[in-house]
C-alpha cells in the first residue's frame, strides 16, 4: 500500500520512518511511503505557503495554490483518497481505520498536513475526499495525526507484524467484541511482591481463556 504525506515540515517524519515496524514494513516493500514538500509547489518567489485570513482574526491560513499543485502532482502516482488532518474531523476510531482500510488497501492514501489556523476551505471543497481528527484537542500540525493514520492502518497489512495475528485479537478488535484487550504479563512471576495471575501459569487454556474474557474492559 502506498502512503503519501504532504506537509511544510517533511523532516518531522524523518525519525519515525527509519525505527521499528514502519521501517521494516518499507524495507520488505510491504508499504510505500512518500513525503512531499508543498513549500516546493509554491509559486511565490519566497515559497510562502500562507497568508492572512478574510475576515480578519488571528493566526494564519494555508493558501490554495501550493497544496492544490501538490495533490494534483501526488494524484500522478495515488490514486487513494485524500485525508485531511484536523480538529474539525470525524474522530478516527478503529474501526473507522479497518473501514479506511478496505476501501483504500489496492489504491493507496493521501494524507495532507495542515498548520497554523488551517488550510483554505477552497481545498477542502475541491481535493479532500475525508477530514478526519485524532481527538477532541488541538495540536500544531496534522503531521502527528499523520503519522497516527499511517501506523494504525499499515499494522493491519498482512506480513507488517511479526504475527498476523497479533492485529486479530487486540483491542477493539472483532475477536474481542470491540472492546479493549485483557491485561498482559511476562515474567518474573513475581515482580516487587506482585504476582501473576495464577490462572495464567495453570496451563489450563479454558481457564484462560475464561478469566481473560472476564478481563475485558
Amino acid at each position: 500500500m502506498r502512503f503519501d504525506l504532504l506537509t511544510i515540515f517533511p523532516a518531522i517524519f524523518d525519525s519515525y520512518l527509519n525505527e521499528s515496524i514502519i521501517k521494516r514494513a518499507i524495507a520488505s516493500k510491504k508499504i510505500t511511503i512518500k513525503v512531499h514538500d508543498i513549500r516546493k509547489y509554491s509559486k511565490d518567489k519566497h515559497q510562502k505557503v500562507d497568508d492572512i485570513p478574510y475576515g480578519g482574526g488571528s493566526g494564519m491560513v494555508m493558501t490554495p495554490q501550493p497544496i492544490y499543485d501538490c495533490i494534483q502532482a501526488v494524484k500522478k502516482r495515488n490514486k487513494g483518497p485524500v485525508v485531511y488532518l484536523s480538529p474539525q474531523g470525524t474522530v478516527l476510531t478503529q474501526a473507522k481505520v479497518r473501514k479506511l482500510g478496505a476501501k483504500t488497501k489496492t489504491k493507496g492514501l493521501i494524507l495532507l498536513c495542515g498548520r497554523y489556523e488551517g488550510i483554505d476551505q477552497r481545498i477542502i471543497d475541491l481535493c479532500v475526499d475525508y477530514e478526519l481528527s485524532i481527538g477532541k484537542y488541538v495540536l500544531t500540525g496534522g503531521e502527528l495525526p499523520a503519522l497516527v493514520i499511517l501506523d494504525t492502518m499499515a499494522r493491519l497489512i498482512p506480513g507488517v507484524l511479526g504475527d498476523d495475528h497479533s492485529a486479530i485479537e487486540e483491542s477493539f478488535s472483532k475477536a474481542l467484541k470491540g472492546k479493549k484487550e485483557y491485561p498482559c504479563y511476562t515474567r518474573p512471576e513475581n515482580f516487587k511482591g506482585k504476582k501473576v495471575p495464577e490462572v495464567l501459569i495453570s496451563g489450563h487454556h479454558a481457564n484462560i481463556k475464561k478469566w481473560r474474557n472476564e478481563k475485558l474492559r
